[in-house]
């Protein structure tokens, strides 16, 4: 499986409407890094990653200049050892950030082109079984949706068959989140899981008010309270409130959620595939969280994401995120009955629409 080309791109998504989070803001666009290898025998792999406001020229730019030459003339079937090498590769500038985003678009490419190589699609290829649904829910990046918007995006989701459902807090003022969670809970009902997603607005102390306030609605969890390497204070934080807590969106490097898991800062991991550093770091994230008992969740991507979560045993739900990439997948995956399906084409199936990307081009 020689690696005989490689072609990075970058695209700037505009939003068709703003979406808005306690800390990132306001978001009208979104940047698409892709990847695409080609390797003997006539076979592609596709990997690509997002970033918000900033990043996607310069993860391009990595991947041409830094990793390229890494990957031309490789054997794309050694997965492991090519990521390996992109780790130490960018090892004294990295350790995560903009490498981690660039080794996942790389990595993904090349996990799609051994599943188009062996003729599997990823989830099978990963020891998935063969009839797997992944419950998904429907989040949003709504903090600053009036409430009768909020209600509205959620109403719609409940209707296309969504039972779990999340939203954004962290409001100037609690007491604002505490009648949006309230109003929620009464529209899904007892029976829909609702998740809250701070965007790691809080300190410490605010987190354990703003926990101890939402105790009355029966919240699945509350995501990303206070900053995410802050690992002594989601232990403090799980330890003073019966909430459960989500995080990982934010880390990028194994070793970093191998802390937040021993401290006993979260009951749900959260990687996210497209900035961890791909599918291998991904794995072994979900295996480190199996053996400390931790279900494994997911951010943004969700076609991507629906193949890991249908491979492991402690999948958590699957997000369906905001920054839908949607409309540009010729076949996205299915949606039924509350749950996802993963394709059965090889690989990972996501075939972009690379004529109605082209205008969005950097």
């Amino acid at each position: 499986m020689k690696i005989t080309d490689l072609e990075a791109a970058c695209y700037r998504i505009p939003l068709a409407e703003p979406l808005t989070d306690a800390t990132h803001g306001r978001h009208d666009h979104y940047d698409l890094a892709t990847v695409r290898l080609g390797a003997e025998g006539g076979h592609t792999g596709l990997g690509y990653t997002y970033t918000v406001h900033a990043g996607g020229t310069a993860i391009r730019a990595l991947i041409e200049h830094d990793l390229a030459p890494l990957l031309l003339g490789a054997d794309g079937s050694d997965v492991a050892a090519l990521w390996r090498s992109m780790w130490y590769r960018t090892h004294y500038v990295g350790r995560g950030g903009l490498a981690a985003f660039a080794m996942a678009a790389v990595d993904i490419a090349l996990w799609d082109l051994r599943g188009q190589v062996w003729r599997e699609p990823l989830w099978l290829l990963l020891g998935g079984d063969a009839d797997a649904r992944v419950p998904a829910y429907r989040g949003g990046i709504d903090l600053l949706l009036p409430l009768d918007e909020l209600l509205r995006q959620t109403r719609a989701a409940l209707d296309r068959g969504y039972r779990a459902v999340k939203m954004k807090v962290g409001r100037d003022a609690l007491s604002e989140d505490v009648e949006r969670v309230a109003a929620m809970r009464e529209l899904v009902g007892p029976d829909v899981a609702l998740m809250v997603d701070a965007n790691m607005r809080w300190s410490v102390a605010e987190a354990v008010a703003a926990a101890c306030e939402f105790a009355p609605f029966g919240l699945y969890w509350l995501e990303e309270p206070i900053e995410p390497d802050d690992y002594a204070g989601h232990r403090e934080v799980a330890q003073r409130v019966r909430l459960p807590l989500a995080a990982g969106e934010n880390l990028r490097t194994v070793r970093e959620f191998m802390h937040l898991i021993d401290l006993g800062g979260v009951a749900f991991a959260q990687p996210d595939v497209s900035n961890v550093g791909g599918v291998t770091p991904w794995l072994e994230v979900a295996a480190v969280a199996s053996g400390r008992g931790v279900p494994v969740t997911s951010h943004g991507v969700h076609e991507l994401h629906v193949h890991l979560l249908a491979a492991v045993r402690n999948a958590s739900y699957l997000e369906v995120h905001g920054f839908a990439t949607e409309r540009f997948v010729r076949e996205p995956p299915r949606f039924a009955d509350g749950a996802m399906l993963p394709p059965e084409r090889p690989g990972h199936g996501v075939e972009f629409d690379w004529e109605a990307l082209e205008p969005y081009r950097v």
